[in-house]
């Protein structure tokens, strides 16, 4: 038994060694290079999409500190329905209307994955904030939008990188989907390769995406580090209030 698992371990391997060190499967609409472009662009839309849509009214939210748990609990219904039956719904919706196969329907049910990792972190991170530093800007003459992208946002900082960066990672690795209703991407390897029993297919589609998904947690985690100096030193936030304020509240050096 464990002499047949390593040999079939061993053909796999060699599959797909056999397949990404062929030059023909890196080019053209089916090669490798196409398909992982078309990989990020569509994870790409599909984050930047679902921050639109989730982090403008997070904030405005977390700043006013009301209404928050409704709308918490309408986005988190998207995290109780799998992806693959949105994109199924979608699907024929896509057709009905004209958007055809492959990217929209893909990208519409991704949206939806990651507004509900976006709008939380925001929303918990504003309204999270100390109140009193809030009062006392107000004290020092800030309106209400000074307050929020001034003083809240700021602080929030961490915890919406942390969110946009859940989000990305989660639509890199569910973009393999899109395969099944028509989509060019990495997936489709993995799809073709389960359907041809084709190992090397197979393989080069689940590293792919493996390899994207790393590189996207790289990416946010030097994103997040640039963001938010002052975690790794002695650097105080980049908050803009009166020094008064910062230091009766600990903040300054």
């Amino acid at each position: 038994m464990g002499s047949a698992t390593g040999g079939a371990l061993m053909g796999a391997v060699q599959d797909f060694t056999d397949f990404v060190t062929t030059s023909s499967h890196w080019w053209g609409e089916r090669g490798i290079i196409h398909r992982s472009v078309e990989h990020m662009r569509l994870s790409g839309a599909s984050v930047l999409a679902g921050g639109l849509i989730a982090i403008p009214p997070a904030l405005v939210l977390g700043h006013g500190k009301r209404g928050g748990f409704l709308a918490q609990s309408i986005v988190n219904i998207g995290r109780a329905v799998p992806s693959f039956a949105i994109l199924a719904l979608l699907f024929p919706l896509a057709l009905e209307y004209g958007f055809g196969l492959g990217f929209w329907p893909t990208f519409g049910a991704l949206v939806l994955l990651a507004i509900p990792p976006m709008f939380t972190n925001t929303f918990v991170g504003v309204r999270g904030v100390d109140p009193s530093i809030v009062e006392a800007s107000r004290g020092m003459g800030m309106g209400p939008g000074q307050v929020l992208f001034r003083v809240e946002a700021p602080i929030a900082r961490p915890l919406i990188v942390t969110g946009v960066r859940i989000a990305a990672v989660q639509v890199v690795a569910t973009a393999t989907l899109g395969a099944f209703v028509g989509f060019n991407g990495l997936g489709s390897y993995i799809n073709e390769g389960f359907r041809q029993q084709d190992d090397g297919k197979l393989l080069t589609g689940a590293v792919g995406v493996a390899i994207l998904a790393f590189l996207t947690e790289l990416f946010f985690s030097l994103v997040a580090g640039r963001a938010t100096p002052w975690l790794a030193s002695d650097r105080r936030p980049d908050v803009v209030v009166p020094e008064d304020v910062l230091t009766m509240k600990g903040i300054s050096e």
